[in-house]
């Protein structure tokens, strides 16, 4: 009796299946796509975009025209709009970065933020991104009224131009992280409306954005010193003033006194310094409030 032999084929493992997350490429990506959502998100709402800027150029060149012939008589030979133009910098981006953070309430509210965390990616990547968003959105629309120096007396120097972005981009990043910490944990828009409304408008009139900072009464002047907007503000100020040659020195002692803690002026690298630290904790407040159990 014989017996045929059967061919067999080698048996073949079946693929590698990579589980997605749990790595750093993974976050990256992650902190990527969302921050591009956040981009398109603003591009496409025009009607967000007009409004934003719309208030920065009333303050600007209705405000500013107006405090102009107020102050004329006492600072001869000077614009207040050139003055003002740090301020509504700042004030453009401090409008534009709180509000970006609304986006985390609204995806919220109506479920899309849970699709988000239960992805396999860090919370800290979907946090960072959301800030990163926010923070480019508001830059941009600083560098929109960036655009508009000449108008107003600001010389279109590359050095200061280079320097005022670099001043934005770290503001923005600052007051985004401060919107995203507040909204870590609110379920509502309209709760997180009325909350930064609290905020956004002393946050702008005590930095020094409107009006200048010497001269005040000690209660103001505390406030203003506590005010973290303020430590953004004044190295813009500095910035444009160091470019504007014919200003006098009583002119520059009157509108651009600095921030003083006792007496002593603080140096603009220590300014900066202190708007980085408070963008690193208040990151990190808002990464530990996503990280906690709904």
């Amino acid at each position: 009796m014989t017996t045929t032999a059967i061919p067999t084929t080698p048996s073949t493992a079946p693929p590698a299946v990579r589980v997605a997350g749990g790595t750093l490429s993974d976050d990256i990506r992650a902190v990527k796509m969302v921050w591009k959502r956040e981009l398109i998100r603003f591009a496409r709402n025009r009607i967000r975009i007009f409004t934003s800027l719309m208030q920065p150029l009333l303050f600007l060149f209705v405000l500013g025209s107006g405090l102009s012939g107020l102050t004329k008589a006492s600072i001869p030979h000077f614009k207040y709009t050139t003055f003002m133009f740090p301020g509504v910098l700042s004030m453009a981006v401090l409008f534009t970065a709180i509000f970006s953070a609304i986006s985390i309430v609204w995806d919220r509210e109506f479920g899309f933020m849970r699709e988000m965390l239960v992805a396999p990616v860090s919370r800290s990547a979907i946090v960072i991104g959301k800030c990163l968003g926010g923070a480019t959105v508001a830059t941009f629309q600083g560098l929109v009224m960036l655009a508009l120096a000449g108008l107003v007396g600001v010389p279109y120097n590359p050095e200061l131009i280079a320097v005022l972005v670099l001043e934005l981009l770290l503001v923005a990043i600052a007051l985004t992280s401060f919107g995203t910490m507040a909204a870590s944990r609110m379920q509502q828009v309209e709760s997180f409306q009325v909350i930064m409304q609290f905020f956004v408008l002393p946050m702008m009139f005590l930095s020094g954005a409107v009006f200048p900072l010497s001269g005040l009464p000690i209660w103001l002047k505390v406030l203003t010193i506590v005010d973290p907007l303020t430590y953004g503000v004044d190295p813009m100020r500095r910035a444009v003033f160091s470019h504007l040659h014919h200003v006098s020195a009583a002119t520059l002692h009157t509108l651009s006194p600095g921030v003083h803690w006792d007496g002593w002026r603080v140096p603009t690298l220590l300014e900066l310094a202190i708007v980085a630290a408070m963008s690193a904790v208040m990151l990190g407040v808002a990464i530990w409030q996503f990280t906690r159990p709904e």
